[in-house]
């Protein structure tokens, strides 16, 4: 296995000292592991088929209509009205488009955020294992992350432990920043979950960042936006996307919600950062935020069904399987199959089974929480997840 990757950070020279150990992306390393070796990829977080046909023809129309230089600052006034409206629609959230705006995927949304909301030395609380951008977005503000670990339950839920999170609230503490439904672990943080992060951003005077980009995701029960809850609207920043919704991930539009002084800030950041982007795209974008429950509804079904046929084959693999209460990830104890910790694992993979997913303890500040566990996407079309299932069963059934 020459050649393979090795997901050490090595220093890089001319890096400065805020984004020391941040190499190439975990999903970047593994896609091209999978292309290497010819392997099915349920590394990477993105869909295998286009996104609804409506939302692609709004696109080219949009791009023969003309709308192909810059669009205005906050966004286009089509989509951010599209975007309030259908915060009112799936959750009675009363929004004006004036508090929108449109960012370049949910990615910038959080960086910019966070550029324009922390200062140096202030402390962002988050959920490990954490999305790879958080901790790079953080410590390009000069902040600095600090987490609670999210560990799975004797009933197969992730949880955390409540009063280490309220005792890593500090002078410092800036913000907390929460990812619901959660990537990797596949988490909806639960309404007590929830009512304690309120209660604590409001005691302390904290803002919420909040990262909902798998919002239409959630297999059991309904997704529940922070902002509702009582006193949170105006001290939360909802963040998210079209492209997991509506299966576009390249177009990188993405969207944040919040009172007006807040989000002036977030702006002042984000010009800086792509200035504008995506004039075709916001158009369509807008023309998928008002379809109809059938759509949206059709969407979760599927996934839920992708859930559970990709989850067949790691259980009959093997491996103990987290469900996933929502996002279109599923965590895996690889302990009963390999003395390997994740990387290892993952490493091998594609030349033992001819598959190819992602080691979840990159994802983790200690990265012992989580050797054994690896993460799976099931976000294909279903003869890929059953091929790749397939391979599974036979390499370790």
């Amino acid at each position: 296995m020459a050649d393979l990757p090795t997901f050490a950070s090595n220093r890089q020279p001319h890096l400065n000292a805020r984004l020391q150990g941040f190499g190439t992306t975990i999903f970047a390393e593994m896609s091209a592991l999978a292309a290497k070796t010819n392997a099915i990829n349920l590394g990477q977080g993105f869909p295998d088929t286009d996104g609804p046909q409506e939302v692609i023809e709004a696109a080219v129309a949009a791009l023969r209509a003309g709308h192909n230089q810059y669009p205005p600052g906050p966004g286009t006034a089509e989509l951010r009205q599209a975007i309030a409206d259908h915060q009112a629609r799936f959750y009675g959230l009363a929004t004006d488009p004036d508090h929108v705006l449109v960012t370049t995927g949910a990615t910038e949304a959080l960086t910019a955020t966070m550029l324009a909301l922390c200062e140096t030395g202030d402390e962002v609380l988050a959920f490990d294992p954490t999305y790879d951008s958080y901790n790079a977005a953080v410590s390009m503000a000069g902040a600095r992350l600090r987490t609670v670990t999210l560990k799975p339950s004797d009933d197969g839920r992730f949880s955390f432990d409540h009063d280490l999170f309220v005792s890593l609230i500090s002078a410092k503490t800036r913000a907390v920043l929460l990812n619901t439904p959660h990537n990797p672990t596949g988490k909806v943080f639960t309404s007590d979950e929830l009512n304690l992060i309120a209660d604590c951003c409001r005691q302390n005077d904290l803002l919420l960042i909040t990262d909902e980009v798998y919002e239409h995701m959630v297999f059991d029960g309904v997704h529940q936006p922070p902002a509702g809850l009582d006193g949170m609207a105006e001290r939360t920043i909802t963040i998210s996307s079209a492209g997991k919704t509506f299966s576009v991930t390249g177009w990188k539009i993405g969207w944040a919600i919040a009172r007006p002084d807040l989000l002036t800030a977030i702006r002042t950041a984000k010009q800086f950062l792509t200035f504008v982007s995506g004039a075709p795209f916001q158009p369509a974008v807008a023309t998928g935020l008002v379809l109809g429950d059938d759509y949206f509804d059709g969407l979760t079904s599927q996934l839920r069904h992708k859930r559970d046929l990709l989850g067949d084959y790691l259980e009959r693999s093997g491996f103990d399987v987290y469900q996933p209460e929502g996002t279109y990830f599923t965590m895996v104890d690889i302990s009963p199959v390999s003395d390997l910790d994740g990387i290892g694992f993952c490493l091998s993979l594609p030349e033992r089974a001819g598959v190819v997913a992602v080691p979840a303890q990159v994802f983790y500040e200690d990265q012992s929480e989580g050797s054994s566990l690896v993460r799976f996407c099931f976000t294909k079309r279903d003869e890929v997840l059953i091929e790749a299932g397939e391979r599974l069963q036979a390499t370790f059934g």
